[in-house]
């Protein structure tokens, strides 16, 4: 056969089985793949991947279109992710467009709700592939194994539940005041103003309390004279004001037998009790006096400036000066109220002998959950309108467990008054629903109480705001606490609060383990983790699982406590 014939069908033929390798879409390689992070993490109930791939030169089809779908798979079944469609050259649609002679990068973004069951889990790509109408089949490509799931450690139930507070003061302290009014420029007193009714009350209101086993007294005297005249005869005329009312008080108090500390003081130019006065008063260019007394501080100059304001120095003279021409009497009392042991048991004995007060304080007294359920519970009946009472007796059921009936508690207390204490245990009970929008609504309703920051530190801890939570936590000693820090990176700071949770527990020394692990204490591992699964078996299983301890599980010592 002639050979010149031959050659351009050889030459045909190169170029077709050339087009056929060219046309086809291969299994793309792992290395043109990346999955971020690595392993993967549970962040804020959710577990977030960034998928970088690379499609090489001449591979990507000009007539393909190529939908890529990242799927979880695990143990009780699988999810998946956002697809991606890709198209070559040729294709006549909005997909983003791959070029065949240079290839591309794409950014896949996906994620998936988590399950427990992820903990264990690979994920893969999956590719629907078709070359003009014909299907192309393609192998699925494995990206990564496992998810970190330490944030799903972040726990409503051990969060510190909002009390009402109790209002109770053991020693109430009073004062009591009377006045005893002077004539301008003089400094005797005046029988008529010493016969006073409230004068006489006070006399009585010291004798009374004197007497009273539960009460102390003290007793102070105030004179002053009026901001007129100038300073020198005011300290003279105040001076001898508080003498004569010492010595008449002292004499009254040996008359009735009483013996009280007695504190005197006079005051030369009583402008605070001035400014005060006009302040309240509906005199005529009051604004006018107050910017006076603000602009002037030598009270020389005060009185001068004050006096030339003709149009109100009349009504001052008249009306305010007078008022602070006086000695005024102070009784100081103090009423000390019944013991812990007295209020303790009284709560048990008698105890709408109590106040409300008196009985909220009670159920601090002691430790015994049981025992503090049942004063609230007396509080509720003898006291049922006040709102703390029924979200003290909630507050002791979520203790329990029993959040189906603290919920309704909580609400009780919220249908009495609206108060913060509720709505933060409100919160807790959202949280522990998974209902994050919930929870952030009620504690954005809540405010001035202590455990707010805590309740709000969850919040984050559970949005996968980190720093949030580690600021809101500020100053608690908690597993959740320490949690957040962990995952901030801050091991330091979170194994001193973990060695400073009040009621330790296997969670405490299961997140030890981890700030061990994460700082590559092999020993602190160990330990830590012994204490944990002899609190709680079920965390062997759980550290089997733990990516956290992937590291550690060629160390016999380790394995050996998860069997």
């Amino acid at each position: 056969m002639n050979k010149k014939i031959f050659l351009p069908f050889f030459a045909l033929a190169a170029i077709f089985v050339f087009s056929a390798c060219s046309g086809k879409l291969t299994p793309l390689s792992e290395q043109y793949i990346k999955a971020d992070p690595q392993p993967l993490e549970a962040i804020g109930g959710e577990v977030p991947v960034t998928i970088g791939a690379t499609f090489p030169a001449k591979w990507f089809n000009k007539n393909a279109v190529v939908t890529v779908t990242p799927v979880l798979r695990y143990a009780t079944g699988e999810t998946w992710g956002s697809s991606y469609t890709f198209q070559g050259e040729k294709v006549k649609a909005n997909n983003q467009v791959v070029s065949y002679s240079s290839g591309g990068n794409a950014t896949m973004r996906s994620k998936y709700e988590y399950k427990p069951a992820m903990k264990k889990s690979e994920l893969y790509l999956t590719f629907e592939a078709k070359i003009k109408n014909k299907t192309v089949k393609l192998p699925d490509i494995k990206i990564a194994e496992g998810v970190i799931a330490t944030s799903a450690l972040a726990d409503a139930a051990t969060a510190n539940p909002a009390i009402g507070a109790d209002k109770f003061q053991r020693i109430i302290k009073e004062a009591y005041d009377a006045n005893i009014m002077f004539l301008i420029q003089q400094a005797e007193l005046r029988s008529k103003e010493l016969n006073k009714e409230d004068v006489k009350e006070w006399k009585d209101l010291v004798e009374n309390a004197n007497e009273a086993p539960n009460q102390n007294v003290s007793v102070e005297i105030s004179a002053y004279a009026s901001p007129d005249g100038g300073v020198k005869l005011n300290d003279a005329l105040a001076e001898r004001r508080e003498s004569n009312t010492t010595n008449y008080l002292n004499r009254e108090l040996k008359k009735r037998k009483i013996e009280v500390p007695v504190d005197a003081r006079y005051t030369a130019q009583d402008w605070e009790g001035f400014r005060d006065l006009v302040s309240k008063s509906s005199l005529q260019d009051k604004d006018l006096v107050l910017r006076v007394l603000s602009m002037y501080k030598d009270p020389e100059e005060r009185e001068r400036e004050i006096k030339n304001i003709s149009t109100v120095f009349k009504s001052l003279a008249d009306e305010i000066l007078p008022q602070l021409r006086r000695s005024r009497l102070t009784a100081n009392i103090e009423i000390i109220g019944k013991s812990d042991d007295e209020i303790a048991s009284l709560a048990k004995s008698n105890a709408g002998s109590l106040t409300i007060e008196e009985l909220l304080y009670a159920a601090t007294l002691t430790d015994n959950e049981a025992e503090k359920e049942t004063i609230y519970t007396k509080a509720s009946s003898i006291y049922p309108n006040d709102y703390r009472t029924w979200n003290n007796i909630g507050m002791e059921r979520f203790r329990a467990g029993d959040y189906e009936k603290a919920e309704e508690l909580f609400n009780k207390s919220n249908s009495i008054k609206n108060n913060s204490e509720a709505n933060v245990n409100l919160g807790l009970i959202a949280l522990l629903k998974g209902d994050k929008d919930k929870a952030q609504q009620l504690f954005g309703s809540a405010s001035d109480i202590p455990e707010l920051g805590e309740a709000l530190g969850l919040l984050y801890l559970k949005q996968g705001d980190y720093a949030e939570a580690v600021s809101s936590f500020a100053g608690t000693k908690s597993n959740n606490a320490a949690l957040a820090q962990i995952l901030t990176k801050d091991y330091s700071t979170a194994a001193r609060t973990l060695n400073e949770v009040k009621d330790a527990d296997a969670v405490t020394d299961y997140l030890k383990a981890i700030v061990a692990a994460r700082t590559n204490d092999s020993g602190g591992v160990v330990n830590n983790m012994k204490a944990a699964i002899g609190k709680d078996r079920s965390l062997a299983k759980e550290a089997a699982l733990d990516l956290e301890f992937a590291k550690y599980m060629n160390n016999t010592s380790f394995t050996d406590l998860l069997r």
